[in-house]
Parts: structure tokens; C-alpha cells; sequence
């Protein structure tokens, strides 16, 4: 008899998720779905609310990447204010930027992914993580935790704090920067480019070991969607949309963050609370595409920097011909990425201008919509905001990375689950690998929680021994 098979709670990721494996009368996977469980409401809790406490508001949306929602906000706000923020304002964002992007995929790849890669899939569950990497690899261990401090560091140094900084406001920055500051962080990129490279180097040789999941773990053809510089170059702060296809033809280019509209459409199903976003020209749902390390790098021209370009050469290696298309490669993205914010931090804070105290510009509300885009470390990050003539917010409608990846990663878990699984010899390892496809997407699903429309809703009654007396469903 076919039969349900759920996974819950997934592990080792941000956010509350599940998923669920429908199994045929042979005991084979005929479906599988990703259920985001939370509902967060952001979108409708800050209508009425001035426009200015947007930032700090949106950024308590998550406290693993709140550096990506405060940049994003901000940028919307700046197009309210029909402002041009200064140059040396524009440079102490990326580097704020950029060191989220640092932290957040150390966090992914060492704390919550390289269990799986160093203990291995079918290791003992109580220590498949970061203690068990720490008695198995200690140096990998501790480089994972040093790399993400640097990244932390940086931010707090700019900003305050290490979470929840309030640094970045409309027009720009709330204080220039010094230049004890300055040298404090120039002092920590020595160091981190080491582990950088050093994890780099080390996962390289762990590649070949896992050709079997390249080829089933969200190996998909998929379009790809990021920002990218006029040149074609990596982008995280600024620049324009970039759309390439299955097999490496550039879509549509150079497309205004302000015509985002025309290209991303949202779909809703009633499973999950996580939006269905989708190239427009091509519907729903054949308009499935990624975002994140991954596409970024399948996007680009290239990096522009020198190490991360030799290592993007590497990474396009992975395939023989066109987008490197397993979602298991994320993981190498990520390492590439790393190397380039770490690169990229350096020469911004060696900029002539870097210490000039020119870095807000200042105005009322003079449009009526602002919106801001942004790479956060999962893809592409989408705010857009209504005003009324007050400054108060009417209307809001966030797009996250983790969401525009939602197509790509409930097709994964089915291939995944497809592969590895057999419902009449069922193993820990083999739901593992399932959850593991997850963890190739890093998902923050506490940002990613903003479906439209009716809301699924199931309350049940149980009486003390766990038996339903009563359930009522909506959706």
C-alpha cells in the first residue's frame, strides 16, 4: 500500500521545515515536497509604519543574515528618497556586505554541510555535526569558527554590533569611518584569506569522492538568475539583472533592479508558507530558475579578482560544457565567493576615499515607491515598498533568495529521494541525503516565510492520548 514518509524537523538548517515523501505500492517515492512550517506576516505587520524604521524592521526578519535585509531595505529608501548616496558610502556597504557574505558561508559550509562531507552520509546522527567535525578534523573545525568570527568582526567593527546593526540608514551611513578602524580590519584579512584558501585547497580533493550526489542532488536544467556588475562581472551590492538558461545562453541581460516586475512572477501552493517565484515569460512552473553562489558564478564573466578568478576557471571544470547544474556544487560556490568577498574587502578598505567623511545624503520622502535589490548570500534579494504622502508604509512585498529557489529545491528532494531511497529497506542515511539537498541551498527559511493569498491553516484537537477527536482545515 502506498504510504507517507515525513522529515521532521529538517536538520542543520535556519528556519522550521519538513518534508514529506510519497511512496508508491512498490515502496518507490512517487512525490516529495518541501513544507516551510512559520509564518512570519512581515508584509502586513509594517503597513503603516514610517518608511524610515523599514531597515531596522526588516532586518529583524532574520538574525543570521540581517546584514542582507538592512543593505536591501536601505537601498529601497534611498529610491524614496530620489537619492544618489555618496561613493565612499556605497564602498562601506559592500564591505558590510561582503563580510555577511563571508560569515554566512562559513556558517553554512563548515557548521551545518561538512558533517555530511567529512563524517559521511550514513555516519551516527548523534555526532553528524560540528563536535563530531571538531574530534574528526579539529583544524577544519576551528578555521570554520575563526572564519566566521573575521566575517562577524567586520561587521561589528562598522556597525556596532554583530547582529542587528544600525549603521546603514537611508542616504547612506550614520558614521564615516576611522582609521584605527580601518587597520583593525585590513589586520584580520591575512588570516582569513589563509583558511580561505586553505578550504579551498582541502574540498577540492574531496570533490571526486562524491560524484554519485553531483549527479543526484538537484542536477537539474535550470535557468539561473543574479545580479551581475555592466561589465558581466560578480555583483552583490549593485549592478542589473542577468537570466542564462540550461545550457549557458544568456537570457535577457542587463535588466533595471526596478523592472524586476516584468521577469519574476510568485506563485502559492497550499503546502507551505514559502512563495513559488518564476521567470514570467515562461509561466508556472516551466519558469524555474536558481539564484545563490551557484548561479552567480554561472552568471558571470567573471569574478575580478585574482584568486577567485582562478578559482571560478576550477569550478567551471566541474561540467564539460555549459552551467555547472548539480546543487551540490553550491558548496564549491560558496568557497569561490568566500574568496572573493575576503578580496574584495581589502582593496575597498585600501580605497583613497574609503576614510572620507562625506557619507549620507540627506532628504524627505520624494517618491511614492522605492525598491531595493540586492545579493544576499542565498541570491538575489527583492524589497519594494509603497508610501503615502506621510512616509507611511501602504504596501510591501519582500522576494527571498531562499524563495526564488523554491521550484529548484522541491524538484531536488524528489530526485534525491528517487535515488537514494527505498521504502521497503528504509535507512537513516538515505532520508539524510534528502535533507542534504536541502543543505545545499543554505535556506533561511525564517526570511523565506511570506506566501500570499489564503494561508493554509490545519488545527487539530487531540485528546490525551494523541488521538484527532476533531480538524478543521483551511486551504
Amino acid at each position: 500500500m502506498s504510504r507517507t514518509i515525513s522529515i521532521e524537523p529538517v536538520t542543520r538548517i535556519e528556519g522550521h521545515a519538513r518534508i514529506t515523501l510519497q511512496l508508491g505500492d512498490s515502496g518507490q517515492v512517487e512525490d516529495a515536497r518541501f513544507h516551510l512550517t512559520q509564518f512570519r506576516g512581515f508584509e502586513k505587520f509594517c503597513e503603516g509604519r514610517p518608511y524610515r524604521e523599514m531597515p531596522a524592521l526588516t532586518a529583524r526578519t532574520c538574525g543570521i543574515c540581517p546584514v542582507s535585509h538592512l543593505i536591501a531595505s536601505n537601498k529601497a529608501c534611498d529610491d524614496l528618497l530620489s537619492v544618489k548616496i555618496p561613493p565612499t558610502a556605497q564602498k562601506l556597504r559592500r564591505v558590510m556586505n561582503l563580510a555577511q557574505l563571508v560569515q554566512s558561508h562559513a556558517l553554512s559550509f563548515f557548521h551545518l554541510s561538512s558533517p555530511d562531507l567529512l563524517l559521511g552520509w550514513d555516519s551516527d546522527p548523534a555526532t553528524r555535526n560540528i563536535f563530531g567535525v571538531m574530534r574528526q578534523d579539529p583544524e577544519l573545525a576551528r578555521d570554520g569558527i575563526r572564519l566566521r568570527q573575521i566575517g562577524q568582526t567586520i561587521i561589528e567593527t562598522l556597525g556596532g554590533k554583530k547582529i542587528h546593526p544600525t549603521w546603514v540608514v537611508p542616504g547612506g551611513v550614520n558614521e564615516p569611518l576611522s582609521q584605527d578602524k580601518r587597520t583593525a580590519m585590513l589586520g584580520l584579512i591575512p588570516e582569513a584569506m589563509d583558511i580561505a584558501k586553505r578550504t579551498y585547497q582541502f574540498y577540492k580533493g574531496l570533490v571526486p569522492r562524491f560524484r554519485d550526489e553531483a549527479s543526484h542532488f538537484g542536477n537539474l536544467p535550470t535557468m539561473f538568475l543574479s545580479l551581475v556588475t555592466p561589465k558581466g562581472n560578480l555583483e552583490h551590492y549593485d549592478g542589473y539583472l542577468r537570466i542564462k538558461d540550461a545550457r549557458g545562453r544568456i537570457v535577457e541581460d542587463m535588466i533595471p533592479t526596478d523592472e524586476y516586475e516584468r521577469v519574476i512572477g510568485e506563485a502559492v501552493e497550499d503546502f507551505t508558507y514559502m512563495k513559488f517565484p518564476y521567470y514570467k515569460p515562461m509561466g508556472y512552473p516551466k519558469g524555474i530558475y536558481r539564484v545563490g553562489p551557484l548561479a552567480r558564478l554561472n552568471n558571470v564573466d567573471a569574478c575580478g579578482t585574482p584568486y577567485a578568478d582562478v578559482a571560478l576557471a576550477e569550478f567551471r571544470m566541474l561540467q564539460e560544457s555549459g552551467p555547472v547544474a548539480s546543487s551540490f556544487h553550491y558548496h564549491y560556490a560558496r568557497l569561490v565567493e568566500i574568496i572573493f568577498g575576503l578580496e574584495t574587502i581589502e582593496r575597498l578598505l585600501k580605497a583613497p576615499d574609503i576614510l572620507d567623511t562625506r557619507v549620507r545624503a540627506r532628504a524627505r520622502g520624494n517618491r511614492s515607491e522605492g525598491i531595493g535589490v540586492a545579493e544576499a548570500p542565498r541570491g538575489t534579494l527583492i524589497h519594494h515598498y509603497r508610501i503615502d504622502d506621510d512616509g507611511l508604509m501602504t504596501w510591501m512585498n519582500l522576494i527571498i533568495a531562499t524563495g526564488h529557489n523554491n521550484l529548484a529545491m522541491n524538484q531536488g528532494i524528489r530526485q534525491v529521494a528517487e535515488a537514494y531511497v527505498d521504502g521497503n529497506q528504509l535507512q537513516e542515511g538515505m532520508l539524510n541525503r534528502v535533507e542534504a539537498v536541502i543543505r545545499c541551498f543554505d535556506p533561511c527559511l525564517s526570511c523565506a516565510s511570506h506566501a500570499f493569498g489564503q494561508m493554509p491553516l490545519v488545527i487539530e484537537l487531540r485528546d490525551p492520548a494523541g488521538q484527532i477527536l476533531d480538524r478543521l482545515q483551511r486551504g
